[in-house]
């Protein structure tokens, strides 16, 4: 990923994705500090690092920019942004929520780093700067960008602003579009909301939309294994930036994913129940209802998804069953 013996800061360190992100760091010898807000995140995914002073733990919010946080990133050498709000659902009925907690949030960031002299920031984007794309699989290059959903403006708002600050001032940006990242750590999303209905009644499961939706899901394993790739190319490279998609070469439609969950649980003539929000049978207005990745661009440099979309799934439903 980087050398031993650099100081890594990573944002969002306590959520779903920055914990393993910092667990990664952490088996590679480097120096850690978090920022997490504990908005979403869980403080006990990197407790034990802390606790050992392993790590560096700042529970600050990087909506506030002051002294205070351009400090923590001083001696940087790479941030890894992943601190935003992942609720696609909410920036449609709360809009303001999704420009302070992911541009206005990272813009502090990219400041921070500007002043700190940061070397290199990774960046967590969406697939949902996409929009509905009239290309699938979606390619890097695929134009024009049209999300659909506030979540993905604010997305690709910051993915404009990397670029920007990578040509003025000089810091390596890696921006990474995702596809759907599952673990057994994670807090939301359609399996975890899944289990959660099931729990409550054993006999009906409520499924957002036509059942129909189609998009691909990637393992956080296999998250980490192209996050490595990615970054060992940018630094070998004399570009100012790179976009990456990372997701998997398979998809998987809703209704599997409930049967998927139905068999984790051990449940029997489970009724499933469509709730059609909209005309087309999205989950919720905002939904990118089909969504499989092109990743030919990251495959050529040796990596690829260990699971398929299925499998991590079913790996994530047997993990997430033991603790919800």
């Amino acid at each position: 990923m980087v050398g031993e013996c650099m100081e890594a800061l990573v944002t969002g360190g306590a959520g779903f994705i920055g914990s393993y992100v910092v667990e990664e760091l952490v088996k590679r010898g480097l120096n850690v500090r978090v920022i997490d807000n504990l908005s979403s995140g869980n403080y006990e995914y990197i407790k034990g690092f802390v606790e050992k002073r392993v790590i560096e733990f700042y529970n600050v919010d990087l909506k506030t920019f002051n002294d205070k946080l351009v400090s923590i990133f001083e001696g940087v050498d790479v941030v890894y942004h992943l601190a935003a709000n992942p609720e696609v659902r909410v920036s449609v009925s709360e809009p303001r929520t999704h420009f302070n907690e992911n541009v206005l949030a990272s813009f502090n960031v990219l400041e921070a780093c500007r002043l700190s002299k940061v070397k290199l920031l990774v960046f967590t984007s969406s697939s949902t700067v996409y929009g509905d794309a009239k290309l699938i699989p979606t390619p890097e290059d695929y134009t024009p960008l049209e999300p659909i959903s506030v979540y993905g403006a604010s997305k690709l708002a910051v993915e404009n602003l990397i670029i920007t600050y990578s040509k003025l001032y000089g810091i390596k940006g890696l921006i990474l579009r995702l596809a759907n990242i599952v673990g057994g750590r994670q807090t939301h999303g359609v399996i975890v909301d899944f289990i959660k209905k099931l729990r409550k009644d054993g006999r009906k499961l409520e499924v957002l939309g036509d059942g129909r939706q189609k998009k691909s899901y990637l393992h956080i394993t296999d998250f980490i294994a192209a996050l490595n790739v990615a970054i060992e190319y940018l630094l070998e490279s004399s570009n100012n930036y790179e976009i990456f998609n990372l997701g998997n070469n398979d998809w998987i439609e809703v209704d599997e994913i409930a049967k998927e969950v139905v068999d984790g649980l051990g449940l029997k003539h489970v009724e499933l129940h469509h709730l059609n929000i909209t005309s087309d049978g999205r989950g919720w207005v905002g939904d990118v209802k089909f969504m499989l990745l092109a990743i030919d661009k990251i495959s050529k440099l040796g990596w690829k998804p260990r699971l398929t979309s299925r499998d991590a799934i079913r790996h994530t439903v047997n993990d997430l069953v033991k603790i919800l």
